[in-house]
């Protein structure tokens, strides 16, 4: 018996490059854990074209949406530890969900091999295109007379849009209605159709629809304006000390994935990053790519345990705050 256990541990020392060697030799699937049409799913689209010629293999979109984007990400960390199941998480599902899912099935710290960053993602507060609010101090004069008949979409618990949306309110001393989706995707077509009042959502969702009037925007949550909308005033320039926040996207495998196959992935999404044509289309979405040190494993790991630690007083407090 020790023979053949010893034997198997040498096969399975030997096989583990010869692996990596071959990977990969079919199509890899890249589970966006939201509805199509939203700002994961569109970084995701724009990346995964790219990462496919650098891999030789295409990289298919699956989206799985549900509970804030947990229900994708806890499949994703479940499969099979051989490179063909990613995920593009983001700071609502690794940074925000512990704090917000007492029952969550993963630790984004501790489940996953993470491969990089794809981008950061500033975050913008809108209204419906007739929100009677002309700009950002009118709109909180609004919120705070509407109280809870105010409506305020999001793209389920635990999401970007949800969790700086809590953020928001608390600072703001509002208590709206959340209407919660399956993604900002559905969210934003329900808001430009006047359903739903306002929302705080990414950047890369937005754009066009700020340029196109569908939307009102009243501010961007970043220190400085953004290069994609130079008309759209910060928060801080607006009225709102306090409030600046960016979200990101990035690319997970599951734990346990072999490091060849990591360094390989790792590679595909930074001349991903690199190809003039995803780098402008996430550049005139007002996308920020990530260069240098900010790129890659090491510092996605670093990013993830650092979000978590910011998010989880902060979104305790506001929910405590709220109630």
């Amino acid at each position: 018996m020790k023979k053949i256990a010893l034997a198997a541990a040498i096969a399975a020392i030997v096989a583990a490059p010869a692996f990596a060697q071959t990977y990969p030799n079919k199509a890899i699937t890249m589970i966006v854990p939201f509805a199509a049409g939203g700002p994961t799913d569109i970084v995701a689209r724009i990346v995964a074209e790219p990462m496919s010629r650098a891999l030789g293999q295409t990289v298919i979109i699956e989206n799985v949406a549900g509970a804030g984007g947990t229900t994708g990400i806890t499949r994703g960390a479940g499969a099979a530890a051989d490179g063909y199941t990613l995920m593009m998480g983001h700071m609502g599902t690794h940074g925000a969900a512990p704090a917000l899912y007492p029952n969550l099935k993963y630790d984004p710290a501790k489940d996953f091999a993470p491969i990089g960053v794809a981008a950061g993602t500033p975050i913008i507060i809108v209204g419906k295109k007739d929100h009677p609010a002309n700009n950002l101090k009118e709109f909180i004069e609004w919120a705070k007379k509407q109280g809870d008949k105010s409506n305020h979409a999001h793209a389920g618990i635990g999401s970007v849009s949800h969790s700086t949306g809590i953020l928001l309110n608390s600072i703001m001393g509002t208590k709206p209605t959340f209407i919660p989706y399956t993604g900002t995707g559905p969210a934003l077509n329900d808001m430009m159709s006047g359903q739903v009042d306002y929302m705080t959502d990414q950047i890369v969702n937005l754009v066009g629809q700020i340029n196109a009037g569908t939307v009102k925007a009243f501010a961007i949550a970043t220190a400085a304006r953004s290069p994609a909308l130079p008309n759209l005033p910060t928060t801080k320039e607006a009225g709102i000390d306090g409030y600046e926040v960016s979200a990101w996207n990035a690319v997970f495998a599951p734990k346990g994935t072999p490091a060849d196959v990591v360094k390989k992935l790792e590679a595909a999404l930074n001349s991903a990053l690199d190809d003039a044509g995803a780098k402008k289309r996430l550049d005139d979405l007002g996308a920020v790519s990530p260069v240098g040190n900010d790129r890659g494993s090491i510092a996605l790991q670093k990013l993830v345990e650092t979000e978590v630690a910011r998010w989880t007083p902060v979104l305790k407090a506001a929910m405590a705050a709220s109630k």
